[in-house]
């Protein structure tokens, strides 16, 4: 049976990105084949389609590290035909072949199951930056930050991970001020939570290794002098999650707010985590998302021929939220 993919290659140092058409023997090894209905362009899927940064590591490579869809064939129990998963990282589009494709065939350990609240196209609009957001409230919240500790900052605030975070921490009561670059998008972060906005050049240059105490934690999304910053105005005690590096993956600072302030700097990784916290996550995001905030982060909802020209739109910093990709096989 063939269905398509959006498979990249490479010659020297030129990536394409073609839509084709692959078969299930094209495939490889694994327990579960899944057929997928949805994807999502994530931020380092933009990275490996417009080869921005060397993201994939075998070619060719199908891109696509999210996916969801139902199970076609399981010789694992676990699993049985028609079950709805989703699946995020453990390599795909990376090491393995991935999710923007019409089948997908994975180790059942990779899979979670689709809260029974959410559509498959849900999914995908939360995604691995959607998957991330929770983490990073998880960790916030096994480091004893409540909404009586204190505000709460959130960089790269209209990115996935950033509009999730503030929609989740909002609703879960925290007081939250985010930072973003675009003018023209205080109005959504009013929307999605936030109870200020602060411009993204507060954060962006270097500043002192001690600032003004201020947050009671952060979720930061851009790395480099922003997380820099963000340390530095970290009150005493206070928890600092890093997930992501849109500013650059520099840390140029000191370890005054380590030692000094006690703060703590959590690193969050959605690629390998096991797969009881995956379920966890998952589960809160149905109950801690709400559908209104959802369909407001939901930008785009487009075609696998799509994926390239909005791969572009997302490394220029052009696309708010998070894009589902659709696909018929």
């Amino acid at each position: 049976m063939s269905f398509p993919a959006l498979v990249l290659s490479k010659q020297d140092q030129t990536v394409s990105a073609e839509l084709t058409q692959l078969t299930t023997k094209d495939l490889p090894e694994g327990d579960v084949l899944v057929a997928v209905s949805h994807s999502t362009l994530n931020f380092k899927d933009g990275l490996a389609i417009t080869n921005r940064s060397p993201v994939v590591r075998t070619w060719p490579m199908v891109a696509g590290i999210d996916g969801a869809g139902v199970v076609l064939e399981s010789s694992n129990s676990r699993w049985q035909v028609g079950d709805r998963v989703l699946v995020n990282g453990w390599g795909l589009g990376e090491t393995r072949w991935g999710c923007l494709a019409g089948q997908l065939r994975v180790p059942s350990e990779y899979l979670v199951a689709i809260p029974e609240t959410m559509t498959a196209h849900d999914s995908m609009a939360i995604g691995t930056a959607g998957y991330t957001a929770m983490l990073s409230v998880l960790a916030l919240e096994q480091q004893g930050i409540t909404p009586a500790s204190g505000p709460v900052l959130v960089t790269g605030a209209t990115g996935g991970v950033g509009s999730v975070a503030v929609a989740i921490l909002a609703k879960l009561g925290y007081q939250v001020t985010a930072v973003t670059g675009k003018t023209s998008e205080h109005n959504y972060l009013t929307q999605l939570g936030a109870a200020a906005i602060l411009p993204r050049e507060v954060f962006a240059a270097a500043g002192k290794p001690l600032q003004k105490e201020q947050w009671a934690a952060v979720v930061d999304c851009v790395g480099s002098h922003t997380l820099v910053n963000a340390c530095a105005q970290t009150r005493y005690g206070g928890v600092v999650t890093s997930c992501g590096l849109a500013q650059g993956m520099d840390f140029p600072t000191t370890v005054m707010p380590f030692i000094l302030r006690a703060v703590r700097l959590i690193g969050v990784d959605s690629v390998m985590v096991p797969i009881a916290l995956r379920q966890v996550a998952w589960q809160r995001l149905a109950s801690d998302l709400s559908a209104d905030a959802l369909s407001l982060i939901t930008a785009a909802t487009i075609n696998l021929g799509q994926v390239p020209q909005y791969a572009e739109q997302l490394m220029a910093g052009q696309i708010r939220g998070r894009v589902v990709v659709e696909i018929k096989s």
